[in-house]
């Protein structure tokens, strides 16, 4: 950390601030989701282009056949967890909404441990069923409220669980390509993907007010360029499972803003299962990162004996 003169702890708060506003420019526009997710990542192209084509074009030379396969559907993932998510709010609340969002690592460990084999622990499944227990008190309270809200969590779960499969498509390419290149191109692919998602269903991609167009250049500018910028940009500083606890505030920063902004009002069963799911997901992203110690600390000791004497 002393080799920045930026604390980015600091960083990473506006970070979680700046995503957490996500939900309430959805809520606020009157665009329907597919369309608002098109703008989003269409905005967000056109802004990194002039980067893109100055400095990291050339990378595409080194991209393989495989490499633009992944990509092609973490981009049509990334599509559909922003069409579902967004379409969430139009029935459930942005507390409700954001919260079971959160549950993101737990499908992303259950996803590594299905197509990458990586361990288990006792510890990290009770941590899962925790967090579970809290989504499921969230649902019930929202049954109570309507049908409707229910179906708003459903969406959003389906939402969670797309954007994991985004995250574990991407992570190889990742590996190889550029931070600006990878994401230029998936943003890319998930706008034409939005694109005829929006011819299919005959939606118009204008006019809207003034204001709808103000809300999708803010959506590319502050929860995608800044917010997801400044987690990116961290990750130098700081580690992974502190980025992941980090973002485990952005349900309460967005409940907060829709509290003031939208006068939503947040129900006790949102308070304990969003509560549940915190504690639940911050214990499992605990014993994810022992567990990922002890194997490298099994991996180094195995290297050192492989050494010749």
């Amino acid at each position: 950390m002393s080799d920045t003169k930026v604390n980015p702890y600091l960083l990473l708060a506006i970070g979680v601030i700046s995503v957490s506003t996500s939900a309430i420019l959805v809520k606020v526009s009157s665009a329907p989701a597919g369309v608002l997710a098109f703008y989003r990542l269409f905005f967000t192209v056109l802004l990194m282009s002039p980067v893109f084509f100055l400095k990291y074009v050339k990378e595409l030379k080194v991209i393989t056949l495989r490499d633009w396969m992944f990509s092609i559907l973490a981009g049509v993932f990334l599509a559909f967890h922003f069409i579902l998510w967004f379409e969430s709010l139009n029935y459930t609340s942005v507390a409700s909404s954001t919260v079971l969002v959160t549950l993101q690592p737990l499908f992303a460990f259950i996803g590594a441990y299905l197509f990458f084999q990586e361990k288990l622990t006792g510890r990290a499944i009770i941590s899962a069923v925790l967090a579970v227990s809290g989504s499921i008190i969230i649902s019930w309270g929202d049954f109570k409220i309507s049908g409707s809200a229910l179906w708003g969590d459903i969406l959003a779960l389906v939402a969670c669980a797309l954007v994991t499969g985004y995250l574990l498509f991407g992570q190889t390419i990742r590996k190889r390509l550029s931070l600006i290149t990878y994401t230029y191109l998936v943003y890319a692919i998930s706008s034409v993907v939005l694109f005829l998602y929006v011819m299919m269903r005959s939606e118009s991609l204008g006019p809207y007010p003034k204001e709808d167009w103000v809300y999708f250049l803010l959506l590319a500018i502050i929860p995608t360029l800044l917010g997801h910028s400044l987690f990116n940009w961290s990750l130098k500083w700081l580690s992974t499972s502190t980025i992941s606890m980090a973002i485990l505030f952005e349900p309460i920063g967005a409940s907060i803003l829709a509290y003031w902004l939208l006068a939503e009002k947040v129900m006790m069963t949102q308070v304990v299962g969003g509560l549940v799911i915190i504690i639940g997901v911050t214990f499992f992203l605990i014993e994810e990162r022992k567990l990922k110690k002890m194997v490298q600390k099994v991996n180094e000791v195995k290297k050192n004996e492989e050494l010749p004497l």
